[in-house]
């Protein structure tokens, strides 16, 4: 079992089973520290707190992918972030008793890579320049907007919006965590570029469902007539998903458990 002894925990937390009309999965970061999580079982909230795919996970209980849950949390602080998978890792570990263990097998997988022989790259992905973008200085907070001027564009700053991704004075591995999210299955970057740049992708199609962060700004409507992810690294990136198989790291469920509700 993983060690929790140093990760940031909720204070409190709520657990229940969710209703049996439900529809679509949440994820609320409401303020004061307390997070609402509508109706998603063990397996997708394991999939959510160590940020891995589903061909990441096995084992576990029959009701693993069956049974749904809601859960309210409360942390005595604002989570910061990348604090919350941890924090539920730490909860689902308490309360729903869960155990695993880790190991590498042999699975299919995506190798980003070149499109093109001739290493052409595509309009969205452009090498960052010096006065391209503005170096956060990590020992002054960042100043407060000015409604007046363009918001700064720091080097480093990654935005994913509905089917959209801006990245500024970014490498290109750091294209691999939401690529995976999106396609469902591990992505590691082939591409052999190492330097810094300027990204924007746009698609129309969603690969993968994704969880919904608030049930008031749902994504919207696929464009049937836009292109797929696939397709949009190509053309705009002048980079590929090329299907592979390779070692992954994978989460094996030793132990789960029904929480009580309280």
């Amino acid at each position: 079992m993983a060690q929790t002894e140093t990760r940031p925990k909720f204070e409190v937390a709520s657990i229940k089973p969710a209703a049996p009309d439900a529809r679509g999965m949440f994820v609320r970061m409401n303020p004061g520290g307390r997070v609402d999580i509508t109706n998603m079982t063990l397996r997708e909230l394991i999939i959510l707190a160590w940020q891995i795919q589903p061909n990441q996970l096995s084992g576990g209980p029959p009701w693993l992918a069956s049974a749904r849950f809601d859960i309210s949390a409360k942390s005595e602080t604002p989570p910061k972030q990348g604090e919350f998978p941890l924090m539920l890792q730490s909860l689902l570990e308490e309360r729903f008793q869960l155990q695993i263990h880790r190991e590498t097998k042999e699975l299919p997988l995506y190798a980003l890579v070149l499109a093109r022989k001739d290493g052409k790259l595509g309009p969205g992905l452009k090498e960052t320049t010096a006065s391209s973008c503005t170096q956060p200085d990590p020992t002054k907070p960042l100043p407060p907007p000015d409604p007046s001027k363009p918001p700064p564009r720091y080097c480093g700053n990654m935005m994913m919006q509905a089917r959209q991704l801006t990245a500024i004075g970014s490498p290109i591995d750091r294209l691999v965590q939401p690529l995976s999210r999106m396609v469902a299955r591990t992505v590691v970057d082939k591409t052999g570029l190492t330097g810094k740049y300027d990204i924007t992708l746009e698609w129309g199609q969603d690969e993968a469902p994704a969880v919904q962060t608030t049930s008031d700004s749902p994504l919207p409507p696929a464009d049937v007539q836009g292109p797929t992810i696939f397709t949009a690294l190509q053309e705009q990136l002048g980079l590929k998903l090329d299907s592979r198989k390779g070692p992954v790291e994978v989460i094996v469920i030793d132990r789960a458990e029904k929480p009580s509700e309280n």
